[in-house]
């Protein structure tokens, strides 16, 4: 679901005809669909897992990965993009799946020849539980500098229901939507020395091992295996990066997501950001990192 404020009565682009823009950019934009019904074989590809761990339900437009103790599961965009409004609907694990990590994430490749060491990643990682409160942790990479965790407690049961999280990217800020709520907000603040995603990024969707790191357990019960995460949305609302020119051309405001009304939170977006990090933020890397963090000094 796109919040509502960037929702269109029609699916219009206001970007030149096709035939002027360059061929390194397209927009990967759905007319006349709703993203549920969308096929999986459009816009993705499986990257790891084997039939026993991916399943494709509703001629595609649901996947499920599964884990047990052989392997995962994941997928990813077939193409790259360099700025846009990724969705995904996902139902995770309603077993006892501590240790299990169901992910939503953006993600450049983790090192370029000619780029070196410059990855970029934003991150939605449910991390696996048994029973509420269930915990989403978010985390942003730019330049190889991660370590931007944040952590909330989610307001609903996540593994009764498809929920809708989305990732807004331009160059002015990051924003991270549980269902039409703000959860996290990420602003561009290269100008003081923050480093900010740069680099043309793919669309990834896993399920894995986290043992221990996700939970306070050492070892995943393995008799509740398998795990099931479920995924439906796959649409994709972004710029898709041919040449590295001419990526300027995903920065302009004639892509929706780049108009100056999504700089920042409207005035009703504040007031519901500001409610969940009063209520269900629990751990925030600048309470006790922010030393190392440029952005955690700015008010």
């Amino acid at each position: 679901m796109i919040p509502l404020q960037y929702k269109q009565t029609k699916c219009i682009v206001s970007y030149p005809s096709f035939w002027f823009v360059p061929l390194f950019v397209a927009l990967a934009m759905i007319c006349g669909s709703k993203a549920f019904d969308v096929r999986f074989q459009q816009n993705y590809k499986v990257t790891w897992g084997n039939h026993h761990h991916v399943f494709f339900v509703d001629q595609g437009k649901e996947v499920q990965l599964s884990i047990d103790k052989t392997s995962g599961a994941g997928f990813q965009s077939k193409l790259d993009y360099a700025s846009g409004f990724f969705e995904m609907r996902i139902k995770i694990p309603n077993k006892d799946c501590r240790g299990i990590v169901t992910a939503f994430y953006l993600t450049s490749k983790a090192y370029d020849e000619h780029l070196g060491r410059n990855h970029d990643e934003i991150d939605f990682e449910f991390l696996g539980n048994n029973g509420e409160p269930y915990t989403l942790q978010t985390n942003i990479f730019a330049r190889d500098e991660g370590g931007r965790e944040q952590r909330v407690h989610l307001w609903f049961d996540p593994t009764t229901n498809f929920h809708t999280y989305g990732i807004l990217w331009n160059q002015h800020q990051i924003v991270f939507y549980v269902d039409d709520t703000p959860i996290r907000v990420f602003k561009n603040k290269s100008n003081i020395g923050v480093n900010y995603l740069s680099q043309q990024m793919h669309i990834t969707s896993s399920i894995w091992n986290g043992e221990p790191w996700a939970s306070n357990v050492k070892r995943i019960n393995w008799r509740q295996a398998p795990f099931m995460a479920h995924f439906q949305g796959f649409n994709i609302h972004g710029c898709q990066y041919y040449n590295k020119p001419n990526k300027a051309s995903c920065y302009s405001p004639h892509l929706w997501w780049n108009h100056k009304r999504y700089w920042e939170l409207n005035h009703q977006q504040q007031r519901a950001y500001e409610d969940v990090r009063k209520k269900y933020l629990f751990y925030d890397y600048c309470s006790d990192r922010g030393m190392l963090h440029k952005e955690c000094k700015i008010k």
